[in-house]
C-alpha cells in the first residue's frame, strides 16, 4: 500500500513539472523569436538587448511599435530644412509636407518620425471673428509661436494606416541611440534619392535609420508626382479626418447643434494682397477674389444650391465686423463665435480653429470652397487656387456672368 502510494504521489507531480519545462520552453522560444527578429533588421546583439527592455517594459495601451521596425526621419520640423526653417508656411503647405512625407514612410513601409511641434505662421494666428465684439475690429493674435502636434492631430489615429513616432518620444531616442551605435548599418544620411531609389536598394532597405534630408525648397516639392491623383497614396481629406480626438468631439458638437446646414468656406485676408506694377497700377495674384467672396457676390453664386432659409455655416479668415450680414437676409448664418461654450475652453491658436472649422464644413451638406481643387467641388471664384501672374483686379461682374444670372 505504502509503494502504490507513493507511486500515486509522483503520478500527481508529473504534470506539475511537465508544465513547468514547457513553460521555460515557451519563455526561451519567445526570447528567440525577439532576438532573431532584431538580427534580420541586421542589428548586432549587444543592442539588441537595450530594444527588448524598451519593448517589453513600454504600456500596453499607447500604439504599439515592434523590433522589425525600420524609421524615417525627415527633420525635426516641417520644411526644415530649407527656406522655411526661419519662419513657416500656413497649416495648408505644411499639412501638403506632412502627407508627402507619411505617404513616403508607407510606401517604404517604414515608420514615421514625426516633429513633435508645429510653427505657427503669426500672419495666420489671428483670433479674428471668434473672440471679437459686433462692432469692433481687432488684431490681437494667440501669444504661441508653436504648438504640440498631438494638440492638432491623433497620432494613435494616424498609427492605424502609418505607423508614426514623435521625436520627442522615448521610442526615438532608443532608435536613435541604437542607430548611431550601429554607425553604417545603423542610419543613413539621404539627399537627392527618390523613394523609388531607396525601396529598391538592398542598402537602404536594411538600415534601422534612414535620416533623409528633404528638399531645401519645402517638403512637398518631394512629391512630384502629385499632379497624377492615381499615384496619391493619402487623399488630402486624410489628415483633416485625423484631427485630435477633443477637436473632433467639438466639431461632432456644433453638428449636432447646427442641425442640417450647409457651408461656405471664405478665403480672403493674405490671399487679397496687391503690389504695384512699374506704372503704379495695383496687381493681384487672384484678380476675381474681392469681387467674389462679398456677400452680394456670394449669394448670387449659391443661390441655386442652397436654398433660401437654410442655415448656412460660415468659416473664413476675413477680420471686418459684420462683413457677412448681408447674407443674413437669406439664410440662418452660423459662425465659430456663436460656439465659443464649446470651442473656449479647448481653443488655443488658429489652426486649432481652423481644424474644428474644417470638420464642420466637411459635415455639410451643401458646401462651397472658395478655390477648386477637384473637378467636382463647389466655388465661390473661377481663378486657379495657384497663379503666377499678377492681374488688375476685376470689382464688375462679367458682362457673360450677368446676362446669365
Amino acid at each position: 500500500m505504502a509503494t502504490m502510494s507513493k507511486t500515486h504521489h509522483r503520478s500527481k507531480a508529473t504534470p506539475r513539472s511537465q508544465r513547468l519545462v514547457l513553460l521555460c520552453i515557451v519563455a526561451v522560444a519567445f526570447l528567440f523569436l525577439f532576438t532573431s527578429v532584431i538580427s534580420t533588421g541586421g542589428l548586432a546583439l549587444p543592442y539588441r538587448t537595450t530594444l527588448i527592455g524598451y519593448f517589453v517594459r513600454s504600456s500596453r495601451s499607447k500604439r504599439q511599435h515592434s523590433l522589425s521596425d525600420k524609421y524615417l526621419y525627415w527633420g525635426n520640423r516641417i520644411d526644415c530644412p530649407g527656406k522655411n526653417c526661419e519662419t513657416c508656411a500656413g497649416l495648408g503647405h505644411q499639412e501638403s509636407s506632412l502627407r508627402c512625407a507619411l505617404e513616403e514612410a508607407m510606401f517604404l513601409n517604414r515608420t514615421f518620425v514625426m516633429p513633435s511641434r508645429m510653427c505657427i505662421n503669426p500672419i495666420h494666428n489671428k483670433k479674428g471673428i471668434l473672440n471679437r465684439s459686433d462692432n469692433e475690429t481687432t488684431e490681437e493674435s494667440w501669444e504661441v509661436s508653436s504648438c504640440a502636434m498631438e494638440s492638432l492631430y491623433d497620432i494613435d489615429l494616424i498609427s492605424e494606416k502609418i505607423p508614426v513616432i514623435l521625436d520627442d518620444s522615448e521610442t526615438w531616442h532608443i532608435v536613435l541611440s541604437t542607430s548611431m551605435k550601429l554607425k553604417e548599418r545603423g542610419s543613413a544620411h539621404v539627399y537627392g534619392a527618390n523613394r523609388n531609389e531607396l525601396n529598391n536598394s538592398s542598402h537602404f532597405t536594411n538600415l534601422l535609420l534612414i535620416n533623409r534630408t528633404a528638399s531645401p525648397l519645402a517638403w512637398f516639392v518631394e512629391c512630384k508626382d502629385r499632379g497624377n491623383r492615381s499615384d496619391v497614396m493619402l487623399p488630402y481629406s486624410f489628415l483633416p479626418n485625423m484631427a485630435a480626438s477633443r477637436l473632433r468631439d467639438a466639431a461632432e458638437k456644433i453638428k449636432a447643434q447646427l442641425g442640417v446646414y450647409d457651408a461656405i468656406h471664405v478665403r480672403r485676408g493674405d490671399k487679397l494682397k496687391t503690389r504695384k506694377d512699374r506704372f503704379r497700377v495695383e496687381r493681384t495674384q487672384f484678380p476675381h477674389l474681392d469681387r467674389d467672396t462679398r456677400p452680394e457676390f456670394i449669394i448670387g453664386r449659391i443661390q441655386k444650391q442652397i436654398p433660401p432659409g437654410r442655415t448656412l455655416f460660415i468659416g473664413s479668415n476675413e477680420r471686418t465686423p459684420g462683413f457677412f450680414s448681408p447674407l443674413a437676409i437669406r439664410y440662418k448664418v452660423a459662425y465659430s463665435s456663436n460656439f465659443s461654450e464649446i470651442l473656449d475652453p479647448i481653443i488655443e491658436n488658429n489652426y486649432q480653429l481652423f481644424m474644428v472649422e474644417r470638420l464642420i464644413m466637411m459635415g455639410a451638406k451643401t458646401f462651397f470652397k472658395t478655390f477648386r481643387e477637384y473637378e467636382t467641388d463647389l466655388t465661390l471664384t473661377d481663378d486657379p487656387k495657384k497663379n503666377k501672374n499678377w492681374e488688375i483686379p476685376v470689382y464688375t461682374m462679367d458682362k457673360g456672368k450677368e446676362a446669365a444670372s
